[in-house]
């Protein structure tokens, strides 16, 4: 019945969304994604080679994946043939390769399109492999995950990653003026809500034009500002999933502008998250983590205070115990960084495992029997106490091993007095070995 409807044109009749009536017919009508589509963008130089590879597009909703698989299939004169793999299983993709197995026989090529090709299993991406070596379908999946963590290596080897970038003002404001030249109608808005139009469309091309649809399909009296125009739609949900990509990405912008003492990047990348969703527990574990590893004793209180923050937001919730988790975020970015402890960690453990099991030195071994006493532990220990400066300076490294030095302090906050303590220590006990 399908095909009757496509032959009577009846179909072109129905109506469709200005996002589908405004796609573009080749690929210099796709905007922001230039580093692809220009004559010295990637796919611009497959065509002009007449070489087209396997390839994953990867990149946010709306940016122009699917709309570019159907241009190369029709640039390469290429059956297209789309499957979303939310949708479809095994038995589905075996329909695919039979029909593309018929197609070749005729001397048709085939592209197969892959709509979220993330969600197919391991098994089921080891299914493309034949077909996709021997030629039997040029593939273009799309997905919006590091394809670095959900394809498997053997696809990956196969296919040639590009990366779709989301759409900026230049790219968002050319889908504006295209949607009004196409309707012959001007979007209804100041230039401040015109701008604000954009970031609620957050680099969403797609989502971009459902807005303006929206506005032109209603009437007003006199253009919208801001506020108008929040009234009449909604800001979207910031794109960020709490167990993908984003969610590691944001949290190593967060834990980089701590690390750069940029308390208001810090503030930035924080605000993102709470907004996006992500559970404030999740952020306050990383600020403990942090006050640790890149603070350490160059404030102690850093830890004290990420814990506070802990303890408030447990006893507060939100909204109100965000507060002190923003007091935390501003205090680590403000306070002297030091990652010596960390350092320390780690070339103690370097040497404890290198040097295998050597035993203490006897002196330092306690001696609760008979026997021990008689072996000589404890033999020559010298309680510190005891000594003219309260240290001894004798060994405690096993017998035979070379004294190591971990931890090296900085001159940054309270490590610059520790390092005082660490000197003065040495010099004494250099001078007692003489």
């Amino acid at each position: 019945m399908s095909d009757l409807f496509d032959a009577a044109g009846l179909e072109d009749q129905t109506p469709h969304p200005l996002a589908d009536r405004l796609r573009p017919e080749n690929l210099d009508e796709v905007v922001g994604q230039g580093h692809l589509t220009e004559e010295t963008g990637t796919l611009k130089r497959m065509l002009k080679a007449g070489r087209l590879s396997s390839l994953v597009f990867w990149g946010p909703p709306g940016t122009g994946k699917t709309t570019m698989a159907r241009l190369l299939a029709r640039e390469t004169d290429l059956y297209f043939e789309q499957i979303s793999a939310v949708f479809s299983g095994v038995a589905d993709l075996r329909k695919c390769f039979e029909a593309a197995k018929q197609r070749r026989k005729s001397g048709q090529g085939t592209l197969l399109f892959v709509d979220e090709i993330h969600r197919f299993n391991r098994s089921q991406q080891d299914g493309f492999l034949p077909y996709v070596e021997d030629g039997t379908i040029i593939l273009v999946g799309a997905t919006t995950e590091n394809p670095s963590f959900e394809l498997n290596a053997a696809l990956l080897s196969r296919v040639q990653v590009l990366t779709l970038n989301r759409l900026d003002e230049e790219a968002m404001e050319k889908l504006l003026c295209r949607a009004e030249a196409l309707t012959g109608q001007k979007l209804p808005l100041t230039g401040e809500a015109r701008s604000l139009l954009h970031s609620m469309a957050d680099g969403d091309g797609r989502y971009l034009l459902n807005l303006a649809e929206i506005l032109l399909n209603l009437e007003f009296d006199e253009e919208l500002d801001s506020a108008g125009l929040m009234k009449v739609l909604q800001k979207r949900a910031p794109v960020y999933d709490k167990d993908r990509e984003g969610h590691y990405n944001l949290i190593s912008a967060l834990h980089k502008s701590l690390r750069g003492s940029d308390t208001d990047a810090a503030l930035y990348w924080t605000s993102r998250m709470l907004d996006g969703g992500e559970e404030p527990l999740y952020i306050l574990r990383r600020l403990v983590r942090f006050a640790v590893e890149d603070i350490g004793l160059a404030d102690p209180e850093a830890l004290h205070q990420t814990l506070a923050a802990k303890d408030a937001y447990e006893f507060l919730g939100s909204p109100e115990g965000d507060l002190a988790l923003i007091q935390a975020v501003i205090y680590l970015g403000t306070a002297p960084k030091s990652n010596a402890a960390y350092t320390a960690q780690g070339a103690a453990k370097r040497s404890a495992k290198e040097t295998g099991s050597l035993n203490p030195p006897m002196h330092i071994l306690n001696a609760p029997t008979k026997l021990m006493k008689n072996l000589g532990y404890g033999d020559g220990y010298a309680y510190d106490h005891n000594t003219e400066h309260g240290f001894s300076g004798q060994n405690y490294f096993p017998d035979g091993m070379e004294r190591q030095k971990f931890y090296n302090p900085t001159e940054r906050g309270f490590e610059r007095d520790i390092k005082k303590r660490l000197d003065y220590w040495a010099t004494l006990r250099d001078k007692l070995s003489k």
